[in-house]
């Protein structure tokens, strides 16, 4: 009862305050020759708040559409310079590139999320930043550490598919938005500290959940910043909500890394399937390292991957299958092309992904239209001029991606779903040189973990076109065929379709799937059991990719627990039937 009177009367005082201001203050005077960008008409307190719409990078594109391709807004008390088009993009990111390295600041500074200025993905341009960066490209997020978890990601694939197979054999509807999300988090946990995401009370799981509260308190607090004084109301606000996520966050990860430096300790320096933790933590123990990384530091790169990873892919996943559902002619031209190069009796593998020329081209055109990272925002580094308007340092600059990527002067039919137009080297060669496709961001801070979403994407995506037959619950059209791609708020799209398999012989490909990963993984352990006792482990390992529960009749002595491939090994297995009680070696334990 004390609280809402309380916060009003700070409200109110704060408008008065703002206000008075807003009359009194007078202007500060600019350089002779200052040419600011342009700027639509703004109200007092809000600013250009008004103009905005729930669906902010829309919003913006709007604003564009109508005022120009470079604006000056101010939202609430926050000024921001808006970059909406394709040659204002090329000049910022080839020409000018230098004077906008750095990124926005959260406002919650090393209150939450361990703090902005130990946060790769956000660090201010400079020795930190640039050392991360070429361990990206090198070692964590590079192409020769995605191939080598390769066979996580095709796990978590079937297991996904078989989960749709299910849902299709009981006429059940798929939540799409959910199980990619699911298989999204999946993947990334596993490349990256080798744990599933998948429900249990696990550590991966309390990150997932972690995260989803973090957004909630950093999206309130957002809205305390906008209003600038309003900023120290919201912290204290939330004070005990931003301490107790914090202290969560800093025992999870620090039980993770003590796990994992557990685990290098008992398997040596020549420790073979390592996750992105093990090389990390590698780097941090190196004391000839070019940089001395801090174990703070170790704790947010993983934060931002799950945070930015898993939605991210996710988003991308969505979004293509949505095209595609959208453009049947599309979809089929697709399907008869894995068909061609990968035929009817396998799943198609990301060893094929550079042999599908078409399937390519329809992962760029569903991203041109649809980004996973829409807007994002960089820091003036140096006052500069921009597409011939003076930019001042220290302004925020936000790039709007999805109005760049529908630029008519340099996308033709922008607005139009046309795989087609990534086809021809001389396209692609000029988008590549004007940098203008830029899903992932633009410039030296592009996205670095584009390796890690590209190779979830497309050994996904492929499988989902290969196997299975989609149709659109309640959507758009004469027919209801189509999806709903319009949003009402956020980025990603609620996706819910019917699944049907589109043969027997698939489904008998998906099941041989399942079955030949798990006879891989007894040749690679040199494992020789009897046929019958094999024949049984597959079928506990098929239980285990469905979902079920390994029967009660297994009894596990852990001891001794090796890792291999992502999985853990345990010695001295004792299966028993109502027939005979086999030995086995090991068992792979999910």
């Amino acid at each position: 009862m004390f609280a809402t009177p309380y916060f009003l009367s700070l409200f109110v005082l704060w408008i008065i305050t703002v206000f008075i201001q807003y009359i009194f203050k007078r202007p500060c005077k600019k350089p002779a020759g200052y040419c600011p960008p342009p700027s639509p008409p703004a109200l007092p307190l809000i600013g250009h708040l008004h103009l905005l719409t729930l669906v902010s990078y829309k919003g913006f594109h709007a604003l564009s559409n109508k005022y120009g391709p470079l604006l000056f807004l101010r939202l609430g008390t926050y000024p921001a310079v808006l970059v909406s088009s394709a040659p204002v993009a090329t000049e910022m990111f080839k020409a000018q590139d230098v004077h906008f390295l750095s990124r926005i600041q959260s406002p919650l500074g090393d209150n939450l999320l361990f703090g902005s200025s130990t946060s790769f993905f956000n660090a201010p341009y400079g020795d930190y930043w640039k050392f991360m960066r070429k361990l990206c490209t090198t070692e964590l997020l590079g192409t020769s550490q995605m191939k080598k978890l390769k066979n996580v990601r095709r796990e978590e694939v079937v297991r996904f598919l078989s989960k749709i197979l299910e849902k299709g054999k009981k006429n059940e509807v798929a939540n799409l938005s959910a199980e990619i999300l699911t298989l999204a988090n999946n993947s990334s946990c596993r490349m990256i500290m080798s744990a599933r995401c998948s429900g249990e009370d696990n550590q991966a799981e309390k990150c997932r959940r972690l995260v989803i509260e973090s957004f909630d308190v950093a999206g309130k607090l957002a809205l305390f910043t906008v209003f600038g004084p309003l900023k120290g109301i919201g912290m204290w606000y939330l004070r005990r909500k931003i301490a107790g996520v914090t202290k969560r966050y800093d025992e999870l990860f620090e039980n993770v890394l003590v796990e994992h430096e557990e685990k290098a300790k008992r398997e040596g320096p020549n420790m073979e399937n390592k996750d992105l933790m093990d090389i990390l933590l590698e780097v941090y123990h190196d004391e000839n390292a070019e940089i001395r990384i801090t174990r703070k530091q170790m704790k947010n790169f993983f934060l931002d991957l799950f945070t930015g990873g898993s939605n991210t892919t996710s988003d991308a996943m969505l979004w293509i299958l949505a095209e595609l559902v959208n453009h049947p002619a599309a979809f089929k031209k697709l399907r008869d092309e894995i068909e061609s190069v990968v035929g009817t009796e396998r799943l198609v593998d990301e060893a094929d992904i550079p042999n599908l020329p078409y399937f390519q081209a329809c992962v760029k055109e569903a991203m041109r239209l649809n980004p996973p990272v829409p807007i994002y925002d960089r820091i003036c580094g140096e006052n500069c001029k921009l597409a011939g308007y003076d930019i001042p340092k220290g302004i925020t600059m936000i790039i709007n991606t999805y109005s760049i990527m529908r630029d008519p002067k340099i996308w033709e039919n922008p607005n139009d779903f046309i795989p087609e137009r990534f086809l021809t080297e001389q396209h692609n060669a000029k988008v590549q040189n004007l940098q203008v496709y830029v899903p992932f961001g633009g410039g030296r801070r592009m996205c670095p973990g584009i390796n890690m979403t590209s190779s979830v994407v497309n050994c996904s995506v492929t499988a989902m076109v290969q196997c299975f037959d989609w149709k659109v619950i309640g959507g758009d059209g004469p027919d209801g065929s189509k999806v709903n791609m319009d949003i009402k708020s956020g980025v990603c799209l609620d996706l819910l379709l019917s699944v049907d398999l589109r043969s027997q012989d698939l489904e008998a490909v998906l099941q041989g799937q399942i079955f030949e990963d798990a006879t891989k993984r007894l040749d690679v352990f040199g494992f020789c059991v009897i046929q019958n006792s094999t024949y049984l482990l597959i079928m506990r390992m098929q239980e285990i990719f469905a979902g079920a529960e390994v029967e009660k009749d297994i009894r596990i002595q852990k001891s001794i627990p090796h890792a291999v491939e992502g999985r853990t090994i345990y010695p001295d297995l004792l299966v028993k039937n109502s027939q005979s009680l086999f030995s086995f070696c090991a068992f792979l334990i999910d």
